[in-house]
């Protein structure tokens, strides 16, 4: 009977935690369909989806939508060919300083932002590179690649070399292994990996404001935002869109992943 109460009680605890960590966004939903006549009030007064049709014919929006769209693409294609021969290359083989490179390669995600991003600014400054969309996207590709690389290094783990053994033996060159034996089994580490990044770098805005220049992403739009107290309700629409941008990525690389004992970087 004691241990029935304390479960209760664990589950009572957890649910309130997470009741706590996400009524914060509950209230931002919530607020995104009240009525036109009734932005600032509480408790909300009626349902509208008037502020959707407001925010999407805005071109502001649009602009920092596309180019958050375009950035979190490219930074993810690159850290998925980074990401994955950088694990592919310390996977395979044992040499001197692998531990260095390794610490070297997660080091970017466990930094301060601000402190990624003064390291990012000082650099191109001093290589006389204009803060623009090719900053922002090598800025946010020095944290996506941790996250491939930790999901594709951690499936290699679990790869059978048996099964690379066996391939070679038959015949298969190293495309070919590549192709029809490592590749298939990593493609949901892959694919997690890639989702991941990409949530990242939608929503990311502390290595972006260092290295955005005159560029505004969608983050920056909010953060700009919050000195116009009359757009609240558009503000609204479009932060609900990056938390759904965000979430259902970072959802479904949990699904893919879960079965993973060892994955790693499911989050910044």
């Amino acid at each position: 009977m004691h241990s029935e109460k304390a479960s209760v009680g664990l589950r009572l605890a957890a649910w309130g935690g997470l009741l706590f960590l996400h009524f914060p966004i509950l209230i931002i939903f919530l607020y995104a369909f009240n009525t036109e006549d009734a932005a600032f009030s509480f408790p909300p007064k009626g349902f509208t989806l008037n502020w959707f049709a407001v925010a999407f014919a805005r071109p502001d929006v649009l602009e920092a939508i596309k180019l958050s769209l375009q950035v979190a693409c490219l930074a993810t294609l690159i850290a998925l060919v980074l990401g994955t021969l950088a694990s592919a290359a310390l996977y395979r083989r044992s040499f001197f300083g692998k531990e260095s490179i390794s610490l070297m390669l997660i080091l970017p995600i466990a930094l301060p932002g601000i402190i990624t991003g003064i390291a990012l600014l000082s650099a191109f400054k001093r290589l006389d590179i204009e803060p623009g969309v090719f900053t922002i996207v090598i800025g946010h590709a020095t944290f996506c690649v941790v996250i491939v690389y930790n999901n594709v290094i951690a499936r290699l783990r679990r790869t059978s070399q048996s099964l690379i053994e066996a391939s070679m033996d038959l015949g298969a060159d190293g495309w070919q292994t590549f192709r029809y034996i490592i590749l298939p089994n990593l493609g949901s580490a892959l694919l997690a990996g890639g989702m991941l990044a990409f949530a990242l770098s939608f929503d990311e805005i502390i290595v972006t404001t260092f290295t955005a220049g005159h560029e505004r992403t969608l983050p920056i739009w909010l953060l700009n935002q919050l000195s116009r107290p009359r757009d609240v309700p558009v503000t609204n629409v479009v932060a609900m869109l990056v938390m759904l941008v965000t979430m259902l990525p970072i959802l479904g690389a949990y699904y893919l992943t879960r079965g993973g004992e060892s994955v790693a970087g499911s989050g910044k």
